[in-house]
Parts: structure tokens; C-alpha cells; sequence
């Protein structure tokens, strides 16, 4: 009998992706406190406000229009589009027409299209760390080598254009900036992001900048968008935003992604034969979200700044944890390298990754390691959450690290 050797069941291509590590914590928080467990969960990066109302009843209706029963383009509709282009003027001041948008379902998709229009088999991608995790897969997935471009708590996990600069190569095709930051929270000046962006013009790179963080910032944090900051990178830039975190949209699935024609056009080709339109009900629900004020996005900003400085002092309270202040989105990133090493009731936690494990078991916290973001020695919590189990979950925590021996 002759021994063939049995093809993999599974591609390279796919098999090699990790699974989302935010989702993953997420699901197996629910699945404890679905059990009977007191699990808090600061894993997700996700809104615990429900839509608000007008953009549910906008989405009611069109449930009952047949209009949205059948195919619609698939690049989005033209009363999306629309209301992208409004949006993005008022927001953020950029100018750009309805064949510069592409709807796609949610920013995930944006970002992994953007990078299969722009990236070729080997073009590098450099990549800010610590960064959110699905960015290098999607950069793998479009066949580009995600260069990672490490800041830290001493920086205030800002990037630098020496830092840059010292990683570009000949290979060198994009730059994937995000600010504000997920997972550090980070925002830089628009004296900084205009900086990278003269540097990224001159040095012949694309920008696919993800700005789905855009309103909220705090403090004297200013958003700016650096296609407006610097005119003559907009022919070679990508934007991406969507409604989830603004507008408590994340099940709703509607993100996009604005760029130069040609690209969008090719992006929008591979959307064609992926998903086609994105489900109607959704895009109307979307464009009822952009056309309103933003009355309830500042009365979340206005809560979730409140947590943020009650989670920052908790956390500094707590020995072997440094906590730079974030200045936008809704995540802390701690580092806890001065808890590594201890012993804490009967387990001494060598990485991050295990330090997360323990205080699951021990605390019945979820929090996120650092390793999934590129940083091992750090944790990630999201204070989207209900202010008293904001304070409970951080509360449970500086109990379990004080026994650390």
C-alpha cells in the first residue's frame, strides 16, 4: 500500500489566522457568567448603550418597505453614500465625493478590502504597536508582511517619525495609522499627525488611516484626519470609519471606507463577489444615524470620560501596575510587568497572557493580554461598561494582585 501523504484539510492561507483574542475573552466571559459565574468582562471593545431610538425606528420601517427586500448596489446605497459624504465634511472637514465611499460590513471588512485593493505578495505594511488585532491578519490575508513599530508607556504609545522612518525599507508600501488608539487610547496632536503625514507624502507611501475612534477624545485631545492636515496625501490615502462605536452601532454591521476612485472601484469589485450589498435594513438605520445630530454621541463621550478617570486612579492605585492616562477611545492599557514573576494564591504568572488566565480564575475578570495586541506585558480594559461593574471588576482585581508575593 503506498503512503501518500494526505493534503492539508485546511488552506495555509487560512489556517494561519489567529482567532479574534477581544472576541474570544468576550465569549468566554459570557459563557462563565451564563453558567452562574460573577464574571465581569472588560474584554470587548464595544458600547453598553443601546442604538439610539431614532435610528431603531428608522430601521423598523424599512423592515416593512419592500424596497429593501431585494438586491440594492453593492457598494452601498446611494442615500448612504450620501450621508458619508455630509457626515464627513462636518466631522472632520475632508471633501469627498460618492464614488470616493464604498459600504462595506462593518470596518473590518474596510480594513481587510483596503489592503487587498492596495497590497501585493510581499509589499510591507508598518504597523504601530501595540495595535488592534485584526489589522495584521487582515494584512497577511491581502498577502502583505505587517512591519510592527513598537511604542510604550514611557511615550505614551505615540509613534514618532525617527521610529518610522528607521523601518520604512524598499518594500515598504503603507502606512496603517490609528488614532485614537485601540488598544492604548493614544491620540496625537494634529501637529503630529500632520508630521507623519508629510513624512508618509514625501517617502511615497499610502496611509490607510482608521478614524472610527474620531469623536471620542478627551481632556484637550483634538482629532484631526490626516488627508485634511496634509491635501497632497489624499490621493494616496484610505480612510476608514463606521457607526459601531459612535453611535452603539456594532451589530449593526455598517462601516466604509473613502480612498481615491480607482481604488474604491477595485475594492468594491471584490466586495461584488464577497458579500454583495450590505443588508439594507442596516444602511438605512446608518444613514438615519449620520443625518441626525450628535447630541447622543456627547452624552456618551460625556460617560465614558467620566469611567475613564475613575478606572485610571483605581488602576494607579494598584501596586505593580502603571497606567498612562488615555486621552480617546474607550480602553485603558495598562502595563502590569511589575506583577509578573509573583506568586499570587499558589500560581506565579510569567507572562501576561497567564496573568489573564489567573484573574479570570481567581477574580472572575476578563480583561485582554497583551500579547494579542503585540505587546506581551501589558492588559487591555475596555470601560465600556456600567459604572458599578466598572468599580467592582477593578475593585476584585487590586484585591487578587495584593496578595502577590
Amino acid at each position: 500500500m503506498s503512503q501518500h501523504s494526505q493534503p492539508a484539510r485546511v488552506s495555509q492561507r487560512i489556517g494561519a489566522i489567529t482567532e479574534s483574542a477581544t472576541l474570544a475573552v468576550d465569549a468566554r466571559a459570557k459563557a462563565l457568567k451564563a453558567g452562574g459565574r460573577p464574571v465581569i468582562g472588560f474584554g470587548a471593545g464595544e458600547p453598553d448603550f443601546p442604538t439610539p431610538k431614532a435610528v431603531v425606528e428608522a430601521a423598523a420601517a424599512a423592515c416593512h418597505d419592500p424596497r429593501w427586500h431585494r438586491y440594492t448596489p453593492a457598494g452601498g446605497l446611494p442615500e448612504l453614500k450620501e450621508a458619508i459624504v455630509a457626515k464627513t465634511a462636518r466631522d472632520s472637514g475632508y471633501q469627498v465625493s460618492a464614488e470616493q465611499v464604498l459600504v462595506t460590513n462593518g470596518g473590518k471588512q474596510a480594513v481587510y478590502q483596503a489592503f487587498a485593493a492596495l497590497l501585493d505578495p510581499g509589499d510591507e505594511v508598518l504597523l504601530v504597536a501595540p495595535y488592534w488585532t485584526t489589522y495584521p491578519e487582515s494584512i497577511r490575508l491581502a498577502g502583505g508582511v505587517p512591519v510592527e513599530v513598537h511604542t510604550d508607556e514611557q511615550a505614551g504609545y505615540l509613534v514618532t517619525v525617527a521610529q518610522l522612518e528607521a523601518a520604512r525599507s524598499d518594500r515598504t508600501k503603507v502606512l496603517l495609522f490609528v488614532s485614537p488608539s485601540n488598544p492604548t487610547g493614544a491620540v496625537h496632536t494634529p501637529d503630529q499627525v500632520e508630521e507623519i503625514g508629510r513624512w508618509a507624502a514625501a517617502s511615497g507611501l499610502w496611509v490607510l488611516t482608521d478614524e472610527i475612534y474620531e469623536h471620542l477624545v478627551y481632556g484637550d485631545a483634538k482629532f484631526a484626519s490626516m488627508p485634511v492636515r496634509v491635501p497632497e496625501l489624499a490621493d494616496w490615502c484610505v480612510v476608514v470609519n463606521g457607526v459601531a462605536k459612535t453611535y452603539a452601532m456594532t451589530g449593526w454591521r455598517v462601516g466604509w471606507l473613502l480612498g481615491p476612485t480607482d481604488v474604491v472601484k477595485a475594492a468594491t469589485n471584490l466586495q461584488s463577489h464577497a458579500t454583495s450589498n450590505v443588508a439594507n435594513v442596516s444602511q438605512v438605520a446608518a444613514s438615519a444615524a449620520l443625518r441626525g445630530d450628535l447630541s447622543a454621541v456627547e452624552e456618551m463621550r460625556r460617560v465614558y470620560d467620566r469611567r475613564r478617570r475613575t478606572i485610571v486612579a483605581m488602576l494607579r492605585d494598584i501596586p505593580g501596575i502603571e497606567c498612562p492616562e488615555p486621552l480617546g477611545a474607550f480602553y485603558v492599557y495598562p502595563s502590569v510587568k511589575g506583577v509578573l514573576g509573583r506568586e499570587i494564591r499558589g500560581r506565579t504568572p510569567s507572562t501576561s497572557a497567564q496573568l489573564c488566565e489567573l484573574v479570570l480564575d481567581e477574580a472572575e475578570v476578563a480583561v485582554v493580554p497583551g500579547e494579542a495586541f503585540g505587546t506581551p506585558g501589558y492588559v487591555r480594559l475596555s470601560y465600556a461598561l456600567g459604572d458599578d461593574d466598572l468599580v467592582e471588576g477593578v475593585t476584585r482585581l487590586g484585591k487578587l494582585l495584593a496578595d502577590a508575593r
